[in-house]
């Protein structure tokens, strides 16, 4: 009832920052030029819904490989570490200087190195997006209860069954949290890559229109390409409550 509840306000504030665009626009108060009226980006969006699809679709051609390359290193990466005191005493200052580095000043080095652009795209979205998970990951399996490995140990549970069994699940709170922040990192980089070099994809389409000044289609996209990020996180916001259900009370 009380998820309901806010999920109403939120609900209301969105329709309140419509209405208030609509009647800005409607009244001229604000640059037409830069902020067409709602008719408009209508008749945009309409005009322009095959592309919109072949764009979404582009997009998460890039960004499903993306984020399950990531999510493998991360956690591949962030057992090892979290269960090895002395790797992670050596290693976790180094991966520290990795993950401060902006992967977007890395961009030009890639795009000469990289075979083709999608190759390029992908490793500068999953070299933007593993560090939450990673870090996550890390702390997530240092900070388990003993009492979960000294039960794991009264079992004899070993290798890959207690890492699927015991450590995974007690970690599974601090990593499912630090996944939902790299898919924000996720689209940030996903938009950057598809708008300096890309055919395709939402970030693309918006960055077409903006260099040709139809702001209409731009806002199109735009609002397009926010709608379709924000029902992603919402799936993983739900997916990530039901994994963590038996923490919930």
């Amino acid at each position: 009832m009380k998820r309901l509840g806010l999920n109403l306000i939120s609900t209301f504030l969105i329709l309140g920052l419509g209405v208030l665009y609509y009647y800005a626009t409607e009244n001229n108060l604000v640059n037409p030029f830069l902020f067409p009226k709602v008719s408009a980006i209508v008749k945009a969006f309409q005009k322009n819904q095959d592309v919109m699809l072949l764009n979404l679709i582009s997009s998460l051609g890039m960004m499903i490989p993306s984020i399950l390359i990531s999510l493998v290193i991360a956690l591949t990466v962030g057992i090892i570490l979290g269960r090895n005191a002395i790797l992670r005493e050596i290693l976790h200052p180094l991966i520290y200087i990795f993950s401060v580095v902006p992967s977007i000043l890395l961009s030009p080095f890639v795009l000469m190195l990289a075979p083709d652009f999608w190759t390029a795209s992908v490793f500068l979205i999953v070299y933007g997006t593993l560090w939450s998970t990673l870090f996550a990951t890390i702390t997530g399996i240092m900070t388990i209860d003993k009492r979960y490995l000294d039960k794991a140990a009264t079992l004899e549970l070993k290798g890959l069954k207690k890492i699927r069994k015991v450590i995974l699940p007690a970690a599974s709170p601090s990593i499912l949290a630090g996944f939902v922040n790299s898919l924000r990192s996720t689209f940030v980089m996903l938009v950057y890559a598809e708008m300096y070099g890309s055919r395709y994809g939402m970030g693309f389409f918006v960055k077409k229109y903006t260099d040709f000044s139809l702001y209409d289609h731009a806002w199109g996209g735009f609002l397009f390409m926010v709608l379709i990020l924000v029902i992603v996180m919402q799936i993983f916001d739900r997916l990530k409550e039901y994994l963590l259900r038996w923490t919930i009370d």
